[in-house]
């Protein structure tokens, strides 16, 4: 049995057995979205010293660091803004060593890790990485790790155990990219893991229940957004469909808080809107609901999570180059 409808499953079930929570009774074949609950708004925090999009977001502890991204004086950036929870006070910290945009970021074993991401333009040609940077919170540095085999940008990174799991994305010459690579962090190697059934960039991804689960994306750069649900089994090496999204988003983040994982932010490119609708997946039931929207709907931002808050940094308020300050955060209900 997967382990989603295990420790996690029970988990997520035990939580909205004490709420008022409302369900979406549709299958894999769709879903109506209904009103969201009444139990809980979302709140504004203090923004960040940086206007920025196309970021990436991690907590380790009582700080959130927010790394990379397109600025709003213009071009791709390596700066970090750190955000501490307790003293809602944010500062700088050591840049990154390259300027990136549209990287993957994950926390592990007490620092943040970053891969991959677009690099500065070079004569024309919009160039990928597939440099792996991990930062010490404790010494303020980053370090260059192994190369990642593929290089490529708008891709999904979690940890699991000890190993980092990078998906999707794409790169100069395939928008629909498949590949799952694997990190070891003990050994500072990486090896190829089995394709993800369907390739897309612009993803969300999350470490839930010992699974990776990747969601939404869209196949190609200017093309329309996806529900597409799916989720990776370490144990079993084996990739398998969810329920989808009831709202297709590209451009948007994946966070797991209180256990159960939540999808914020995102844009639809055809209808040239960001997205304010959030859910939150049941995993014991394999359904979506939906949670209060969001006060400033954005895409390219950076999400985390402490317990039951869920936090959204910063990222564009309007679809294309569009930036923003804002944190906001959501206490589950």
């Amino acid at each position: 049995m997967s382990r989603l409808f295990g420790r996690a499953g029970l988990a997520a079930l035990v939580a909205l057995a004490g709420t008022a929570a409302i369900v979406y009774a549709a299958t894999r074949g769709g879903a109506e979205r209904p009103a969201s609950p009444s139990t809980a708004s979302w709140g504004s925090l203090a923004p960040s010293p940086l206007e920025r999009t196309e970021v990436g977001a991690a907590r380790v502890g009582d700080r959130i660091y927010v790394v990379g991204g397109f600025i709003s004086s213009g071009g791709s950036t390596g700066r970090m803004a750190r955000y501490d929870i307790s003293s809602d006070r944010w500062r700088e910290v050591a840049p990154l060593p390259i300027s990136v945009n549209h990287p993957g970021v994950a926390a592990h074993g007490g620092r943040v890790y970053l891969l991959g991401g677009n690099l500065p333009p070079r004569e024309g040609r919009e160039r990928k990485s597939h440099r792996l940077y991990r930062y010490s919170p404790r010494r303020d540095r980053w370090t260059r790790l192994a190369d990642a085999p593929t290089e490529r940008a708008a891709l999904g990174v979690a940890a699991i155990g000890d190993r980092l799991y990078a998906a999707g994305g794409y790169t100069e010459t395939n928008q629909q990219l498949r590949t799952l690579e694997v990190y070891d962090v003990e050994r500072d190697r990486w090896r190829r893991g089995p394709r993800m059934p369907t390739g897309r960039n612009h993803v969300g991804a999350a470490a839930l229940g010992g699974e990776l689960v990747v969601t939404g994306g869209r196949p190609g750069p200017v093309t329309g957004s996806q529900t597409t649900v799916e989720s990776y089994n370490p144990d079993d090496r084996r990739w398998r469909e969810l329920a989808p999204l009831g709202t297709a988003r590209s451009g948007h983040a994946a966070v797991v808080a209180d256990e159960a994982l939540v999808v914020v932010g995102g844009e639809e490119l055809g209808g040239g809107t960001t997205i304010e609708q959030v859910e939150r997946y049941d995993a014991a039931n394999d359904t979506w609901r939906s949670l209060p929207d969001m006060v400033t709907p954005r895409h390219g931002l950076g999400a985390a999570a402490r317990g039951s808050r869920v936090y959204a940094l910063e990222g564009g308020p309007e679809p294309g180059l569009a930036f923003s300050r804002a944190i906001e955060y959501l206490d589950l209900p």
